[in-house]
C-alpha cells in the first residue's frame, strides 16, 4: 500500500520481507517504523540496534539506517515530507507544540534504538497506528484532519518516551556518551525560544557554574562558544521553517528572538550566502521538481 495524501504530506507504507534490498541511506523526510512482526537488526547512524516485534522507531532526515533481518519482517512505515508542517496539510495552529518537539524531531537518535520505554505506550501507539491505517483506507469525511491528529498524537508520546529514554540513562554506552555538555546541548535546545534562560548567567545558575567557567567549559568540550551554539542552532530551526512551513521570515525571525527580519537575513546569509528567501526559494523548486519526477 503506496499513496500519497494531504498534499504529499505524508505516505504510510506496509510491507513484509525477509531481505532488506535498500543501501543504508539517509533520507529528506521524518519516517515513523513500527516493526508489526519479526526480529533481526535495526543499522541507525553505524550503530546496531537488535529489534523485535513490537519496536518503533522514528528517523529525522539525516538519519542513515537499514535492517537485516533475522526471520520474515512485517513493517509499517510512516513518512513526512515537507509538506506535513505546512499550514497546506489543514493541520490547526499547532506552535506551541511544533516549539516542544522540534528538537525531539531533529534529534531521535542521540540515544539510538526503540523509541518507546512505556509498554502501556507501545500498546496505544499501535492502536493509533491500526485506526490510522483504517482512516487512511476509508478516506470518509473528516479523515484528513483525523489522520493528521493521529499523526501529531503519535510523534508526541513518541516524543515523551525519547525525554524520558534520556533522562533513565544512568550508565554511558560504548557507542553513545552523554555528558554534562550534553546535558546543556539538551537544554539549550528546549529553552532556546527563551531568551532570559539563554543567557550565561541563566545557564551558568542552572547548571551550578560560574559565567566563566561553564563558557569555558563548553568551549572546551564543543569546539564553540554557548553564544556561538546557540546562534548556529537558531538557525538550524530557521532552515526547518523555512523549508517546511508557511510561516513568514519576520514571525521566523521574532520566534527564534533575532531583533527583526533583517537581523535574521544578515545572519544566515553569513552562514549560508543566500537569504533566507532564497534559501527558502530553492528548497520550494527542489520540492517541485521531486513531485513532478514522482
Amino acid at each position: 500500500m503506496v499513496r500519497i495524501n494531504l498534499h504529499n504530506a505524508f505516505i504510510i507504507n506496509e510491507w513484509e520481507s525477509d531481505t532488506w534490498d535498500i543501501l543504508p541511506h539517509n533520507q529528506n523526510y521524518f519516517e515513523i517504523v513500527f516493526i508489526n512482526k519479526g526480529t533481526g537488526i535495526h543499522v541507525i547512524n553505524d550503530v546496531r540496534i537488535p529489534f523485535q516485534s513490537g519496536a518503533v522507531f522514528l528517523l529525522a532526515p539525516e538519519d542513515i539506517h537499514s535492517f537485516e533481518m533475522e526471520e520474515p519482517t512485517s513493517f509499517t512505515n510512516i513518512r513526512f515530507t515537507e509538506l506535513f508542517f505546512s499550514a497546506k496539510s489543514q493541520l490547526p495552529d499547532r506552535t506551541d507544540w511544533l516549539h516542544r518537539i522540534e528538537h525531539i524531531l531533529h534529534h531521535p537518535n542521540i540515544l539510538p534504538g526503540d523509541s518507546i520505554t512505556h509498554e502501556d505506550d507501545r500498546t496505544t501507539i499501535f492502536l493509533l497506528k491500526r485506526l490510522l491505517i483504517k482512516e487512511y483506507k476509508a478516506e470518509m469525511e473528516f479523515y484528513l484532519s483525523i489522520l493528521t491528529n493521529i499523526v501529531s498524537t503519535m510523534l508526541s508520546i513518541i516524543a515523551r518516551n525519547i525525554v524520558e529514554k534520556y533522562r533513565s540513562e544512568g550508565e554511558p554506552t560504548p557507542t553513545i556518551y552523554i555528558n554534562k555538555a550534553d546535558e546543556i546541548l539538551s537544554y539549550i535546545r528546549c529553552n532556546v525560544y527563551n531568551p532570559e534562560l539563554m543567557k550565561i548567567e541563566s545557564l551558568a545558575e542552572h547548571f551550578n557554574m560560574s559565567p566563566n567557567y561553564i563558557n569555558n567549559f563548553f568551549k572546551k568540550e564543543t569546539g564553540e562558544s554557548i553564544r556561538q551554539y546557540i546562534l548556529n542552532y537558531k538557525i538550524l530551526i530557521a532552515e526547518f521553517r523555512l523549508r517546511n512551513t508557511s510561516s513568514s521570515i519576520s514571525e521566523i525571525a521574532y520566534g527564534l528572538g533575532f531583533t527583526d527580519e533583517s537581523h535574521l537575513t544578515k545572519t544566515f546569509k553569513k552562514k549560508h550566502n543566500i537569504t533566507p528567501k532564497e534559501y527558502r526559494e530553492k528548497h520550494i523548486q527542489l520540492f517541485r521538481n521531486k513531485s513532478e519526477k514522482n
